[in-house]
């Protein structure tokens, strides 16, 4: 099976199903090495490793990064907030997003549709930590009309794997 995937602005990208094996490998565990990857997927190491560096070149691959559970590194607060913008253009949409990739408490940023403009994922340590992120860093951005914060209670799934 081959299928097209499309980026905007560029070329559709073409992946096998040699290409969806190693990348369903390398999302289970992107500690393989490429001997590993390549007796799985049934081709010798050279191949393999082309593919690979062709998928980052590509930019299917975008990172390798280790996944951290929160709890234990002190940050069991996990909060959902919506945010609606006084105004619809690109200055103010952007003036938003630039400051929020600096906050290092948002650790996902949606532009999404329907009574609201953006959902942000916050991770913080405390509900105090959240208060302060609240009070000092977000409602401190300018063209914020309304957000509406929603507390995670528990985490049913959770995953990175895509294929």
């Amino acid at each position: 099976m081959t299928l097209q995937t499309e980026q905007v602005g560029q070329a559709p990208i073409v992946l096998d199903d040699k290409d969806y094996e190693i990348l369903r490998l390398l999302q289970e565990n992107s500690k393989l090495t490429i001997r590993e990857i390549a007796s799985k997927v049934h081709l010798s190491p050279t191949p393999t490793h082309e593919r690979i560096k062709r998928l980052e070149r590509e930019g299917v691959i975008r990172k390798y990064v280790a996944l951290l559970d929160n709890r234990k590194i002190n940050k069991g607060i996990t909060v959902i907030v919506q945010i609606s913008l006084k105004e619809h253009n690109k200055r103010a949409a952007q003036e938003f997003i630039d400051a929020v990739l600096d906050f290092k408490e948002v650790t996902e940023c949606y532009n999404i549709s329907g009574d609201f403009d953006f959902m942000l994922k916050i991770v913080v340590e405390s509900m105090g930590s959240f208060h302060y992120f609240s009070v000092n860093k977000l409602s401190e951005i300018s063209g914020i009309a309304q957000t509406k914060s929603i507390f995670v209670m528990d985490t049913i799934k959770e995953t990175p794997l895509l294929l």
